[in-house]
């Protein structure tokens, strides 16, 4: 039967190499279809909880995961020759930068590595981690070809790019529209078959380069956006305006505004990390993304500006950073989720630490973080722990954080997140 075919009838056995935010959503979703799913990962104690129907992805519901286990849909294995079994793979997992900001590409190598060996012919192969235009020919079809199988004739290699939004509770992994692009055309077609059995909206385009580009395109332009409202920040904030007010105002325009908000600075694995991968890339073609990098440079620079910002609101009473105990509220990237990839709230921690400022912090969804060799555990939010100290800062605005008691309390609030727009109370201070 071609592989097509097996997609379509739901006998195809699926893989997802990578069980973090972008693959076990993915897994659960192809479980649901009726695909039989093996989960692959080198970390042993992932493999053990999806094993044991237990998740730990918050967009993963356990009794989901536990059903779909115990009908042997999902199983999750750390042995990459089970890749034999699988008319489909999925590759998803992290694409970070090097301490230069340049691409590393050591864990999609491995992963390909891994599974290359034991790839049956007349299999699918997806790349979904977030990568630079190109990436897919120049370095994963190499690997997979290493072992034999010839993209276009028994092998069928496509990239589509995850849209994995944390915590949205709207856009999750079935409808969010899927862009697809393969190496051939035959690439592509038979990846809109399996993609369109478990994704509401499969989106072709002509090759995996314009599906990587589209994917740095998408975060790039939030990159640039939130830049500038960051910039404007700045220089409303020289002017006596409120920067909250002036985007709620433009808002109303019913066309041609889209609305970016400014803040402590980027978070989550995409945002902070696409515009380099794109910049490192032009390099080779002797291009120089110049805006690009410089949106890039203006959002790393936040969270020193926040830093600084708490110094002068201290300044006006009397206090300065250096012995003064500071509760950070809220350390994940963004609200109401537990990932702390790329939080900004990790910079300007280290940051508060370097100045000697005594550092707290409480966040529901975080229990404990790493800042260089320490780490740090939420504390309760008391009102006792409110009054004790010199400040508060608002990195990240949960919404079961009980802001009344901080108000309440707290003596000195800086709010990065315009959390606290409802209060009209001097000891608050916007960002």
């Amino acid at each position: 039967m071609a592989l097509k075919d097996r997609f379509a009838d739901g006998s195809a056995v699926l893989g997802v190499v990578g069980l973090g935010y972008v693959g076990l959503p993915l897994v659960v979703e192809m479980a649901k279809s009726g695909f039989t799913v093996i989960g692959f990962d080198v970390t042993d104690e992932k493999v053990r909880l999806v094993n044991a129907g237990e998740s730990y992805i918050p967009d993963v519901a356990t009794d989901e995961l536990a059903g779909l286990v115990s009908k042997g849909l999902i199983s999750a294995t750390t042995d990459f020759a089970r890749a034999a079994e699988c008319d489909g793979i999925a590759i998803c997992v992290p694409t970070p930068l090097d301490a230069m900001k340049e691409p590393d590409t050591s864990f999609m190598e491995a992963a390909a590595s891994s599974i290359a060996p034991h790839l049956k012919a007349d299999v699918l192969v997806t790349l979904e981690s977030t990568t630079y235009p190109g990436t897919t020919e120049e370095v994963v079809q190499p690997i997979l070809e290493s072992c034999g199988l010839k993209v276009g004739h028994d092998l069928f290699l496509a990239f589509s790019p995850e849209r994995v939004d944390p915590g949205n509770p709207v856009y999750q992994t079935r409808n969010t529209p899927k862009v697809v692009g393969g190496v051939t055309p035959d690439c592509t077609e038979v990846a809109v078959a399996m993609y369109s059995r478990f994704i509401d909206t499969v989106v072709p385009v002509s090759s995996t380069r314009a599906a990587e580009m589209t994917k740095l395109l998408e975060n790039i332009f939030r990159c640039v956006n939130i830049a500038l409202m960051n910039e404007l920040l700045m220089v409303s904030e020289r002017m006596g305006i409120n920067i909250w007010e002036v985007v709620e105002a433009a808002k109303t325009k019913p066309f041609g505004f889209m609305p970016f908000y400014p803040g402590p600075g980027l978070g989550g694995h995409c945002i902070p990390i696409d515009p380099f991968y794109l910049s490192w890339k032009a390099r080779q073609y002797d291009l120089h993304t110049e805006f690009i990098e410089l949106a890039g440079k203006t959002n790393e620079a936040m969270p020193y500006y926040v830093v600084q910002r708490l110094m002068d609101a201290l300044n006006t009473h009397h206090k300065s950073l250096a012995g003064s105990k500071i509760l950070v509220l809220g350390v994940a990237y963004k609200a109401n989720i537990d990932d702390m990839r790329e939080s900004p709230a990790i910079k300007i921690t280290e940051l508060l630490l370097e100045k000697s400022a005594e550092v707290v912090y409480h966040d529901p969804f975080v229990s404990s973080f790493k800042v260089g060799c320490d780490t740090l555990e939420s504390v309760p939010l008391t009102s006792k722990l409110l009054a004790s100290t010199d400040a508060v800062l608002v990195v990240t605005d949960h919404s079961n954080v009980d802001y009344h008691c901080v108000v309440r309390n707290a003596s000195l609030i800086l709010d990065t997140r315009n959390a606290l727009k409802t209060f009209d109370d001097n000891k608050v201070v916007r960002l």
